[in-house]
């Protein structure tokens, strides 16, 4: 609670209810009877306070009828002078914020004066004190009105045996009066009148009258309905129920509010425009709506159910307007490079234009974070011409989330796929499900099993969420998934979609996506002009290298919008110059650097390798770094390793041992110490056999004292054999040796196909060696013996044609 909370809650009074007084609750259409239990909505501010006092002062609230339900703001001359004292049995709150209050009429009372009339009324009453009548007639009277009773509920088109039972096991008469009084189709009125009847004899006679006459007009329907059956199709008589309905509600006085609201929601259903079978089911629900009571709690969450079924777009379709020069002109002005997703989206955009009814691919977009892969969903339903919802998925482990509670649940809701489509307002949006490779298993289900059904086009026509319980068609959705790893993506899901890779931006990409997407937009959202800030293409390039560390844009938006956010300080404060960012001033603006070109110094000493890695946030550098120590021939393992990476350290060992003579190792070496390999990074968890070429050239480089290249990095798995086999993520690898400034760097030779896919900008600069053995790595990575022996450098030029 705020300090101004607290201050208006020590300021305001508390409520103080004398003895013999009571809160009274004023009821429109509505009469409370002793021993009834009855749901009411409480609206005002004040009468809801009032009520909560009252149950906390363990004390019962009085609930009088109005003369005149129209009147807001009644006053106590609007009031009957008899009414009922209730005790709160339980306070909620609806799916539609409204509070409602459950209550149990406990005794009569009559009012004597008002106490308090503002806020809310408080009134000092006189209870009923009711004895029960002692004479023969009276319990024939009760008899007969127990079985009138029985005989009227017997006359209902659905049996009612629960009130049946409860009239029957109720040994207490005058709640057997007041139950079959509540009970009766009658105007407040009339209700009211009984109430205020304190003789008992005299209440159970009127009350048997009312009964007699509710008898007649039941057995009066069920004539009339037998007799045009069989001559009426089934419009016609729903039409004549109706009109009977009405003409009973109008001889019996009753508003016809409630009919009001049926006949507005089935106008809703026919416009909704549903198939068949499902506008079938929902005019049965609709019958059951218009047969219970306003009161009923059934009646709310029945109504709940019945807004989100004619609220669905079922007939709703945003009409498709597909200009592929306009698609392509989008994509380029949303998202730089990309081009052979961008391809693969303009072939799907073309071959819906040919075929509109064909069913769409489930495309899954792939890459480390900042890469646009969310953005890129928008612009393709730019340029379909549709609507747009994004639903993330990252944290959702309850198969709920994705098909909904059952409506027998309190608070049951449509899952997050319903609920999307009927954001969107149309049965044919982009629908993107953003980071479905966080999805979780728990003891609620597992909701990538339900994802299954939604993302199957041979499956979702029919899909059924299990709050509506009734099949939506998912058929004309266009599902974009994201992930950034596919790993998580469990396999029958991952089948069902077909993945586009997302490389990570290599230096010319990120200068080009700063100067032509970042500088313009955080100029704007920082209050800025373009004439009042300048960045200089070596500034983008330091903040590039210096201050991030990403595959993708996103923390150097961040590193931009600091130096905008500082500029714009000092044009708050009135200096009026265009201020130039150049590479000297950076420092003034981002402090000092937070990455520098460490390969130099890591690989000083021998035993220290440059290997490549792929990792959920794209390419990256690992260092592998060995040592010994005297012992007796273990092997430690640090790092936070997982096991596969274990047993690469544990094949590279192997390895060396094996070659020990052919290499010029003495054997000893082993018995008589203990080797060391740790990466360092020890809080990040590395696995993965790429690193197995790594792990072995480090070995050798300590064991033999000789230095490794630090121009030279690789990625490769070895055998026993000592062949090398092929990895994967190698685009991702080659970004990140291209940030670190690498210029040689060491590959499986079957990988070698794998560089079609390496854009051209990304490999100039850099040397590519492509290994079958290990020894081949030996040769290329490590410092020459002699003094005056070649450099790797130099070797290389000689191996090239």
């Amino acid at each position: 609670m705020n300090a101004e909370a607290m201050e208006a809650s020590k300021s305001k009074p508390r409520l103080i209810i004398p003895a013999g007084a009571l809160v009274i609750i004023p009821l429109r259409n509505r009469v409370l009877f002793p021993s009834m239990i009855m749901p009411l909505m409480v609206r005002r501010q004040a009468r809801l306070q009032a009520v909560e006092e009252t149950v906390r002062q363990q004390l019962p609230i009085g609930f009088v009828v109005q003369r005149d339900p129209n009147i807001e703001a009644p006053q106590p001359k609007d009031l009957y002078g008899v009414g009922t004292a209730a005790d709160v049995l339980r306070m909620f709150t609806l799916p539609d914020g409204r509070r409602q209050i459950l209550v149990q009429g406990r005794r009569r009372f009559e009012i004597g004066e008002f106490l308090e009339t503002d806020p809310v009324f408080i009134a000092r009453v006189t209870m009923v004190e009711e004895r029960i009548p002692e004479t023969k007639e009276f319990e024939a009277r009760i008899l007969h009105l127990r079985q009138e009773a029985a005989r009227a509920l017997s006359l209902f088109p659905e049996p009612m045996n629960e009130l049946r039972s409860m009239i029957e096991r109720t040994e207490d008469p005058l709640t057997v009066i007041d139950m079959i009084a509540s009970t009766l189709d009658l105007p407040s009125a009339e209700k009211q009148e009984i109430l205020a009847m304190l003789d008992p004899e005299a209440r159970a006679q009127r009350v048997s009258e009312k009964l007699a006459r509710q008898i007649e007009l039941l057995e009066l329907s069920r004539k009339i309905g037998d007799e045009t059956k069989e001559s009426m199709d089934k419009s016609q008589r729903q039409y004549f129920l109706r009109e009977q309905l009405k003409a009973i509600q109008k001889e019996l006085g009753e508003e016809d509010g409630k009919g009001v609201e049926v006949e507005e929601l089935r106008g809703k259903l026919y416009e909704a425009k549903m198939p068949p079978e499902v506008e079938k089911e929902a005019l049965k629900e609709l019958a059951r709506l218009e047969r219970i009571p306003e009161m009923a709690p059934e009646h709310s969450l029945l109504r709940t159910y019945f807004d989100w079924l004619v609220e669905l777009p079922w007939s709703v379709v945003t009409k498709e307007e597909i200009d592929l020069p306009k698609a392509r002109e989008i994509l380029d002005a949303d998202h730089y490079g990309l081009e052979k997703v961008k391809k693969r989206i303009i072939e799907f955009l073309a071959v819906r234009k040919l075929m509109p009814e064909g069913k769409s691919p489930i495309l899954c977009l792939v890459g480390p974070p900042g890469v646009g892969k969310t953005s890129l969903g928008q612009s393709i339903a730019r340029a379909m011409n549709r609507k747009f919802v994004r639903q993330s998925l990252g944290g959702v482990h309850d198969e709920a989330d994705i098909r909904g509670h059952r409506r027998t649940y309190i608070g049951a809701l449509p899952g997050n796929i319903i609920q999307g489509i009927k954001k969107a307002g149309s049965r044919n949006p982009v629908f993107m499900l953003d980071e479905v490779d966080k999805l979780s298993a728990s003891f609620h289900g597992n909701p990538s099993a339900a994802l299954l059904e939604v993302l199957d086009p041979s499956q979702n026509s029919t899909f059924q969420d299990h709050y509506l319980a009734l099949p939506f068609d998912l058929t004309q959705v266009l599902f974009i998934a994201t992930a950034n790893v596919l790993d998580t993506v469990p396999g029958p899901l991952r089948d069902r979609m077909e993945i586009l890779e997302l490389p990570g931006y290599i230096e010319e990409d990120k200068l080009a996506i700063a100067k032509g997407y970042l500088v313009p937009r955080q100029i704007s959202e920082n209050g800025l002009k373009p004439g009042e800030i300048n960045f200089t293409d070596d500034a983008i390039r330091e903040i590039i290298r210096s201050y991030t560390r990403e595959a993708g844009v996103r923390q150097l938006e961040r590193e931009l919008g600091a130096v905008c956010r500082s500029v714009a300080t000092r044009v708050a404060d009135g200096f009026k110059e265009p201020i130039i960012v150049n590479q000297e001033s950076l420092h003034a603006y981002l402090g000092p650097k937070k990455f520098f070109n460490e390969i130099a110094l890591r690989t000083s000493l021998p035993g220290v390798a440059t290997g490549l890695a792929w990792t959920p946030f794209g390419g990256d550098i690992l260092f592998v770094e060995a040592t010994k120590m005297p012992g007796d021939g273990k092997l430690l393992l640090t790092g936070q390793l997982g096991d596969v990476m274990k047993e690469s350290a544990q094949a590279a060992l192997s390895l060396v041992k094996s070659r020990a003579e052919t290499l010029g190792i003495d054997a000893d070496t082993f018995r008589k110490n203990d080797l060391h390999i740790h990466i360092p990074a020890g809080a990040i968890p590395k696995d993965g056999p790429s690193a197995g070429i790594t792990l072995f050239v480090a070995l050798v480089s300590l064991l033999k004292g000789r230095h490794i290249s630090k121009d030279v990095a690789m990625t490769g798995e070895i055998s026993l054999r000592g062949l090398v086999l092929p990895v994967g993520g190698i685009k991702e690898k080659m970004l990140a040796a291209k940030r670190a400034g690498i210029s040689c760097v060491l590959l499986p030779e079957l990988n070698r196909k794998d560089l079609e896919e390496i854009p051209t900008s990304a490999r100039e600069g850099i040397r590519f060696e492509f290994l079958k053995t290990a020894d081949e790595a030996l040769r290329l990575a490590l410092e020459p013996e002699a003094p005056g022996g070649f450099s790797p450098g130099e070797r290389l030029a000689a191996r090239s044609p």
